[in-house]
């Protein structure tokens, strides 16, 4: 058996990477409800485009939604074809999927410049970086368009480490990834994976290569092909409706501003981002990183080719950065496309380590603060009681016990093996623990953010359904959870004043949710209580 498993290293390695690729992206994603406020948007309006079959127009609680394009939903109804019913499984299948197929896509490309074992310390670091973990077992779209976008560059960087009669289909292919990118989140699916080949194309000092007819018009034409119909359609049938949504509010007006979702963030935000996004790894990668900066070199002993592919993701890494960086509109899901980048250069800083020892002093420091950082969160997790509230106390004790083992038995692993030299195990440790991790706290997770407002709308929700109510949400934000569970539209007032009330509550066969808090405020109460949750209230018009 072990010398059958030798001679085919290349199966065995797929099916190992398959094996965690499973336990962190899949298992589990159907046991916890939809999140709000996007999971559940989205995953509604792919239901009601799967149950419509009009694959063309988005719609949103019975309106038009020209936000985004729609691969992203076409990816959702597949899913809801193949499995034949359309639940949590179903909806979060196809973003683990995006998530392994990223994942994979770096093993192969590792592979094949560098080593087979840099291909899979590559690919282990992108599976367990925290954002894009996390963001690859939650149903929205920002993971497809990353995975478009990294199938798109990986194509593209390809060319310079391929056959020269090859590379016309590598050039392809990246323009049928770019395609497929704009059609997951529109202009920047097009921005980046274009933008970052071009300053690669600049350091590779083959400009002029890019623009061959071959490779440019026919890519262009596999380009338009995919991103035109769409978009022609839409033109055709909403304009200047679409027009002004989809291009100028959600597009131009999003970059240039925050006003049209008010998400303004400082510059530097991603970088703070990823501080978070990328741990565990960006505690030992970005001290060695600032390292080689500073003698302007990488450390990393590995030749010429795999040199290259560094400093190209070098390039892709500070383009995406500083392209999210500039827009007026910034959410901590934009930034996604990074992590691909940041594994692959994360790669060498590990595989030097566990193969040649390289920066070994400020390695070992930076395990020993990681450790220090797992045992000190087991420590603060026994220490809760001194300083949580009875409530939140109650609320995190599905997870507290786990999370104060797990955090000190990896804090412990990573210390004694790094004091005995046994780096590869360390790596694995890190693995072993993110990807337990990710399998079983995801959904206790989930379950404690659901208790601060959720669990009481998806009880309502229920309600409604049950008895035939409509809903109105009085003076909150729209909750499409709400919507998803409870099948039918709801009536959203966000900016709804007090003296609306009486007019929300004299509907017939309908009820009303209210903040608690916005409810004790007021003078005249008119209405009864049907249930009361934790943050929100069910009312109807008194009798």
């Amino acid at each position: 058996m072990k010398k059958f498993i030798l001679s085919h290293p290349d199966i065995f390695t797929v099916l190992g990477l398959g094996i965690l690729f499973y336990v962190i992206f899949f298992h589990g994603i159907g046991t916890y409800a939809l999140m709000d406020v996007d999971e559940s948007r989205y995953v509604l309006m792919a239901r009601d485009m799967f149950h419509s079959k009009d694959f063309l127009t988005l719609y949103l609680n019975g309106e038009y939604f020209f936000e985004k394009p729609p691969l992203y939903f076409w990816g959702e109804c597949l899913s809801f074809a193949l499995f034949g019913k359309v639940n949590e499984f179903t909806a979060r299948f196809p973003v683990a999927l995006y998530g392994a197929s990223c994942c994979y896509l770096l093993y192969f490309m590792g592979k094949k410049i560098v080593s087979r074992l840099y291909g899979v310390v590559a690919a282990l670091i992108l599976a367990t970086s925290l954002e894009f973990v996390i963001l690859a077992k939650f149903a929205i779209l920002d993971i497809v368009v990353s995975t478009c976008i990294a199938f798109s560059l990986c194509f593209g960087l390809c060319v310079y480490f391929c056959r020269e009669s090859h590379k016309k289909y590598f050039w392809w292919l990246f323009y049928i990834f770019s395609g497929l990118a704009v059609m997951a989140k529109g202009i920047p699916g097009f921005i980046v994976p274009f933008g970052s080949m071009f300053f690669v194309s600049i350091a590779s000092k083959k400009l002029k290569e890019v623009f061959k007819p071959q490779y440019f018009i026919v890519g262009m034409i596999l380009f338009l092909l995919i991103v035109m119909p769409w978009h022609i359609i839409m033109f055709k049938m909403y304009n200047p409706l679409f027009w002004n949504e989809y291009i100028i509010k959600h597009h131009l007006a999003r970059f240039m501003g925050s006003e049209v979702i008010n998400r303004e963030q400082p510059f530097y935000f991603y970088f703070l981002t990823i501080l978070w996004g990328f741990f565990p790894w960006i505690v030992s990668c970005l001290p060695v990183w600032i390292k080689n900066i500073k003698m302007i070199r990488f450390n990393c002993n590995i030749g010429n080719e795999p040199y290259r592919a560094l400093l190209y993701n070098v390039i892709i890494a500070l383009f995406i950065m500083l392209f999210f960086s500039s827009s007026g509109t910034k959410l901590i899901t934009y930034i996604l496309p990074i992590y691909c980048a940041l594994a692959f250069l994360g790669a060498y800083v590990w595989t030097d380590y566990i193969q040649h020892k390289a920066n070994e002093k400020l390695m070992n420091i930076c395990n020993y603060v990681l450790g220090g950082l797992f045992i000190l969160t087991s420590i603060t997790g026994i220490l809760t009681p001194l300083y949580l509230p009875e409530q939140l106390l109650s609320d995190i004790s599905s997870v507290k016990v786990f999370c104060i083992l797990s955090s000190f038995a990896v804090g412990l692993a990573i210390i004694l093996f790094t004091k005995k030299r046994f780096y590869a195990a360390v790596f694995a440790s890190i693995v072993v623990f993110m990807a337990i991790f990710s399998a079983h706290a995801t959904e206790k997770f989930f379950e404690i953010d659901y208790k601060f407002g959720q669990d009481d709308l998806m009880n309502f929700a229920q309600y409604a359904k049950e008895n035939n109510y409509s809903l109105t949400t009085f003076s909150f934000g729209h909750k499409y959870s709400l919507i998803y569970y409870s099948g039918q539209p709801v009536n959203f007032a966000p900016k709804a004043a007090p003296e609306d009330l009486p007019k929300a509550l004299d509907v017939e066969k309908n009820l009303v949710i209210m903040r608690i808090k916005e409810m004790n405020k007021l003078k005249h109460k008119n209405f009864d209580i049907i249930k009361q949750g934790r943050k929100f209230a069910l009312i109807e018009e008194r009798e």
